[in-house]
């Protein structure tokens, strides 16, 4: 089965994939300059990869869980996506990215960090070290 991450935030939407439940590997975020722009480029990679299971980052715990629980609700309901989606505690899963990737960058706000971010949320969810 492919599994697809997503790490969705408010200016990029990071991706992650892995084809078999053992190799996870970040794919090219997309720049999000609208939902619909958004949704509609997520529904290609979810087609070109031919997605099995769709792994979404949920921020649990913080005091802004409940606004962006509800705002990646809504996003995906614009993908349409009609099998298998889980929500997977992203906590924490940027700094680390963050952190894996420092001295590597400067401030380049191309995507990167978001998808080791959904990299790390769907190694989470696979239980891959």
């Amino acid at each position: 089965m492919n599994y697809l991450a997503i790490d969705v935030g408010l200016k990029r939407i990071g991706l992650a994939y892995s084809p078999d439940g053992k190799i996870v590997t970040p794919l090219p975020a997309i720049l999000r300059k609208n939902r619909n722009q958004a949704a509609n480029e997520l529904k290609d990679v979810i087609i070109k990869w031919n997605i099995g299971k769709l792994v979404v980052g949920i921020p649990y715990g913080g005091s802004s869980e409940e606004e962006m629980t509800r705002r990646i609700k809504h996003f995906l309901s614009l993908v349409d996506y009609t099998k298998e989606v889980v929500f997977e505690d992203e906590s924490g899963s940027s700094v680390e990215a963050k952190e894996l990737l420092k001295g590597e960058m400067r401030t380049v706000k191309d995507g990167r960090i978001d998808s080791i971010a959904a990299m790390i949320i769907l190694k989470r969810h696979l239980k891959v070290i």
